[in-house]
């Protein structure tokens, strides 16, 4: 199967850690030929995929390749094809490779302009990739570092509500991001931002609960996301809240399950309430609540909240 439409990956994401990808799941070496596209190198790599930049050898545009590759589960065989390290993998291979294909196809027919869109999705040497178009641009973790947090109120008002809206119309298809983070928003050479990596997402079905095959990032997940509780727009609020905490703090709020024993997070309207607008820094409080019942229901809610004053310019339905 082959879907077309656009997808994007920052140019500051080289900094894959080669010393952390095993021996048994080394990636593809440069000049590989996958269907067309011809390997350049490494981009990055996480706990179930490795990522690529390509070029087409048609036209020789360049394109990010992100690979179906789980850490722990798979060896590299003749050829570059991956294959389930022991018949006890192979059902959880199997098993992530079919959720990764199915809802990889599932968000190729999302279209928005702060969502990033798969462009191709196709299967070889034993598993599944998603081709995206490289587009230049740094995330959001190195705004962050280069200004200690303290991002000012403009800024903030320049990326989170085009970041929300792409978040509800994501939620609108049935899906939940589960992965919200600085890492995944990029802001783009125009200053556009967009919304990257839809490794981790899943559809909201009604009682659905969290897959263990899946990857959660401390400081950003929520506490259902840990222990297999109700999730569900709330948890990508969530993240959402961590990541503009990050924004205003210069750091992550600890970890969920830290913050349920002991929590040391911030309050942000009482630190930070001349700086930036109090209905804002309400809005990431609420959306920080443990309990997820105490969070916006949806992000049009926290939308409303944290942005009333620029409410106007914002396209999504108040309802």
């Amino acid at each position: 199967m082959v879907l077309r439409g656009a997808l994007c990956l920052s140019a500051d994401s080289h900094e894959f850690l080669i010393s952390m990808v095993t021996k048994q799941r080394s990636p593809l070496k440069e000049g590989y030929v996958l269907e067309g596209y011809r390997i350049s190198e490494v981009l990055g790599g996480g706990g179930f995929s490795l990522v690529y930049l390509a070029n087409e050898e048609s036209d020789g545009q360049q394109v990010v390749i992100k690979e179906y590759c789980p850490k722990g589960l798979v060896t590299r065989g003749t050829g570059g094809v991956v294959e389930p390290m022991s018949d006890k993998a192979r059902g959880a291979f199997v098993q992530g490779m079919k959720q990764f294909f199915n809802e990889a196809s599932a968000l190729a027919n999302l279209k928005h302009p702060n969502i990033v869109n798969v462009s191709n999705i196709f299967r070889a040497n034993g598993t599944v990739y998603m081709v995206m178009s490289y587009e230049l641009g740094r995330d959001l973790r190195w705004f962050i570092k280069q200004c200690n947090g303290q991002l000012d109120q403009p800024f903030m008002l320049k990326v989170f509500p085009a970041i929300a809206a792409g978040l509800s119309a994501l939620h609108d298809a049935s899906f939940l991001h589960l992965d919200v983070k600085p890492a995944n928003i990029l802001l783009r050479a125009s200053g556009s931002p967009l919304l990257l990596d839809f490794g981790a997402a899943q559809t909201a079905s009604s009682g659905e609960r969290f897959s263990s095959f899946q990857t959660l990032t401390h400081g950003f997940a929520p506490p259902e996301q840990y222990n297999e509780g109700e999730m569900g727009p709330w948890s990508d609020i969530y993240a959402l809240g961590a990541t503009m905490y990050a924004c205003v703090t210069g750091k992550s709020p600890p970890p969920a399950l830290k913050r349920q024993s002991q929590d040391a997070i911030e309050a942000l309207t009482s630190v930070y309430a001349d700086q930036y607008s109090f209905p804002m820094l309400r809005a990431i409080e609420w959306s920080l609540r443990l309990n997820h019942r105490e969070r916006p229901t949806s992000v049009r809610v926290f939308t409303e909240l944290a942005f009333s004053e620029i409410s106007e310019e914002l396209e999504l339905d108040p309802s």
